[in-house]
């Protein structure tokens, strides 16, 4: 990955959650087992930064919800899923908000039929058709890049590493600096809940 940061990166969670420069920002996010989608996300020297945590799915709410919460406890963002879209998608509200004023963005498959799977992101202001982020996995899907709208430009990428009966699956994450990492962690969790 460039070591160059794009010069139009603006928080989309907030501002302290921008990557500082000149270097790639890492981060661990560490699934853990048998807890439902829940996810612990670490400093690469073990700092807790954020949690994810899960709500259950019923009959009456048939939406799937994750919350991030930072080292405090604090909720920063909720994403809700509908279990029975086509296309995938996932919302990210400020805080433990649905309302549409506290929209930050929507994630979704970029077309029902992929080779290799593809989302497109959309932010809150954007009323055209042309997506802010695209995710793209790689061949295996083991790993994936997140693209600044349809240009060439990665400005994070995600590797999985499988676990075992003995480990956890983790995803090591790396970021261009500047990027909002609360933003990034958000999109990966929708993609492996």
């Amino acid at each position: 990955m460039a070591h160059q940061s794009p010069s139009f990166a603006t928080p989309i969670i907030a501002p302290q959650y921008c990557a500082p420069g000149p270097r790639p920002f890492e981060l661990i996010i560490t699934k853990e087992r048998g807890r439902g989608d829940n996810f612990t996300v670490t400093e690469m020297n073990g700092n807790i930064i954020f949690t994810v945590k899960s709500s259950l799915v019923t009959i009456v709410t048939p939406r799937q919800h994750l919350f991030l919460y930072d080292a405090h406890g604090n909720p920063i963002v909720h994403l809700r899923r509908a279990l029975l879209a086509a296309n995938d998608s996932w919302k990210a509200f400020r805080g433990k908000s649905t309302e549409s004023r506290d929209l930050i963005f929507t994630r979704k498959r970029s077309s029902l039929f992929q080779l290799r799977t593809e989302f497109n992101v959309f932010l809150a202001n954007n009323t055209s058709e042309v997506c802010d982020f695209r995710i793209k996995a790689t061949w295996l899907g083991h790993s994936w890049d997140v693209y600044i709208g349809h240009s060439d430009i990665v400005v994070a990428q995600i590797n999985k590493k499988l676990g075992t009966i003995f480990s956890r699956e983790k995803y090591m994450v790396t970021m261009l600096p500047n990027i909002d990492y609360a933003f990034v962690v958000a999109l990966i969790v929708t993609l492996e809940s």
